[in-house]
């Protein structure tokens, strides 16, 4: 009987000592892995996991890197994963009063990676991040070989985004009183004022990606698609703005597929009339 116990006893202390040693990772607060650097007068902080080619992480419009849980699981196990909370988002430390703007935050990431010692680096961002991913693309092209975008805008308004979101915008600038939500929000609300001469600076290889039911419209995508020559394109169906979420197994088979296999933009025109 004093055996039994004892097995029990030893059994229950594994299953104890088992659970603490997959005990899931604090993304996002994780002082093992994050760091603060001083970037354009704020603190900013970031993760980072695995090795290889750096992957950077851009998330979106009141996000943090807590979101990007799902996706720093996979890619930290082929990828230096580099998970950033941008200015005035999760755990970095803004404390100017100005208003935000999508420039300034594009500059911080570049700034930061500059201080990691990062040269270049493929980048996926998602919604706000994506649009930082095109702005340092145009204005920094030497940081990114390669870059993925989730439900991305060049511009606000229900030209790029869908009435619905853009009223609920529009309205929240108006009404609120909190200072966060209204500099958020004024974000939003008047930018980006990405062009499309804009667009043709970009000579990375790009992969927009968009929700075949995203808050961004299927048109507006296809025209960020259409004006970034070296550039693919791909619809989720079944999909909203959090694609990346709610068909993750598609979308990391995807992203896998960009940025690990030669870019091509071979078109049906090409092989029809034997041009390659």
């Amino acid at each position: 009987m004093k055996r039994l116990v004892l097995i029990l006893i030893f059994a229950s202390l594994a299953i104890c000592l088992n659970a603490q040693q997959q005990a899931p990772i604090k993304y996002g607060d994780n002082i093992e892995a994050g760091g603060y650097k001083k970037v354009n007068g704020i603190r900013m902080y970031y993760e980072i996991y695995g090795s290889g080619k750096p992957l950077v992480l851009l998330h979106g419009s009141g996000g943090s890197i807590r979101n990007a849980r799902p996706k720093i699981d996979y890619f930290k196990q082929y990828f230096k994963v580099i998970a950033i909370d941008s200015r005035a988002h999760g755990k970095s430390i803004d404390s100017t009063t100005k208003d935000l703007t999508y420039v300034q935050m594009a500059s911080d990431i570049k700034v930061l990676l500059d201080s990691l010692n990062i040269d270049s680096a493929y980048v996926f961002g998602q919604s706000d991040g994506g649009i930082l991913g095109l702005l340092i693309a145009i204005n920094y092209p030497n940081k990114i070989s390669r870059l993925a975008t989730y439900g991305a805008n060049l511009f606000p308004g229900k030209e790029a985004i869908v009435d619905e979101i853009a009223d609920l915008i529009a309205d929240t600038v108006k009404v609120t009183k909190d200072f966060n939500t209204k500099r958020l929000y004024s974000l939003l609300a008047y930018q980006p004022n990405i062009t499309d001469s804009d667009l043709k600076k970009i000579k990375c290889p790009v992969l927009v990606i968009s929700g075949d039911r995203d808050a961004i419209r299927i048109e507006h995508s296809i025209r960020i698609f259409n004006g970034i020559e070296n550039s693919n394109l791909f619809i989720m169906p079944g999909a909203t703005h959090y694609g990346s979420v709610e068909r993750i197994d598609l979308f990391n088979l995807a992203l896998m597929d960009f940025y690990n296999h030669p870019f091509s933009k071979v078109s049906f025109v090409d092989l029809f009339t034997h041009k390659h």
